[in-house]
This record gives C-alpha cells, sequence and structure tokens, in this order.
C-alpha cells in the first residue's frame, strides 16, 4: 500500500477542502514564465555579446542567466511564505536592470513588473471575493439545513 500524504491521513468525512489562493497562483505563474524569459534572454546575450567577449566573460553571462532562471523557479516555492512576494518584486528590478546587459529588457521587464502588479492586486481581489463567497455559503447551509444551493 501506497505511502499516504498528511493531508490524507488528517482528512475526514464531511470535511471541506480549503480553496487554494488565487493570489499564489497568478504570481506563480507570473515568475515562472518570467524565468523561460530570462532563460531566452540570456541565450538572445549571449548570441549578441559573446563573439566581443572572452571565454570568462562569456561563462559568468550564460552562468549568471542560469543562476538567475534558477532563482525565479526557487522563487516560485516562496511565495506562500511570508517575504515571499517582497522577493518577487525585488526579482522584478532585477528582471528590468538585465536591460542594462540587453536593451530591450527594460521594456520586457516592466511589462513583466506590470503582469506581477495585476498578478498580486488582481488576485487578493479575487481570494477576497471568495471568502465572502465561502462565508455566506456557509451561513446559508446553516440557516438551511438539509437543503442544497
Amino acid at each position: 500500500m501506497a505511502k499516504m500524504t498528511k493531508a490524507q491521513r488528517e482528512w475526514r468525512p464531511g470535511q471541506k477542502k480549503p480553496r487554494r489562493s488565487i493570489k499564489a497562483m497568478f504570481a506563480v505563474s507570473v515568475l515562472s514564465i518570467e524565468a523561460f524569459i530570462i532563460f531566452f534572454a540570456t541565450l538572445a546575450a549571449f548570441g549578441i555579446l559573446a563573439r566581443d567577449w572572452g571565454t570568462t566573460q562569456q561563462w559568468l553571462l550564460v552562468g549568471g542567466g542560469v543562476l538567475l532562471t534558477l532563482v525565479f523557479l526557487l522563487a516560485c516555492g516562496m511565495v506562500r511564505r511570508p517575504g515571499g512576494y517582497v522577493i518577487g518584486w525585488v526579482l522584478q528590478l532585477v528582471l528590468i536592470a538585465t536591460g542594462f546587459l540587453l536593451p530591450a529588457m527594460f521594456v520586457i521587464g516592466v511589462l513583466c513588473a506590470l503582469a506581477w502588479w495585476y498578478a498580486v492586486v488582481k488576485g487578493t481581489t479575487i481570494d477576497r471575493e471568495n471568502r465572502e463567497r465561502d462565508r455566506l455559503q456557509e451561513q446559508w447551509e446553516a440557516e438551511h439545513p438539509g437543503e442544497r444551493a
């Protein structure tokens, strides 16, 4: 028999499944897309800049780009923890700063920062609406036992 997860062990009949945070899902989506953007921007920068640079500088460029890609992917796991959104904002500034190596990244970075802002703001709004909807549903169920909405 397969080992059960903590959630499976703690489940009881009739227990409601906790709702996932839309804000966190939006934020993780934006950060993961930005990781791909960083990776492909690294390849573009290597193609544009590497012929004028020495081998050490080329390795630093590629290594830095891959490292930054991994940081963005690791930040996806930090979103649900305290300070996760602060890390996301810092990474938005880092993404914009990559424009000093590849000028097009200034525009791309600002657009990504706007997507991050929208994900955080709209996700917060949707989460608040979902909590209110759940509260009203529980209230209705308490007032109408045995009935289904």
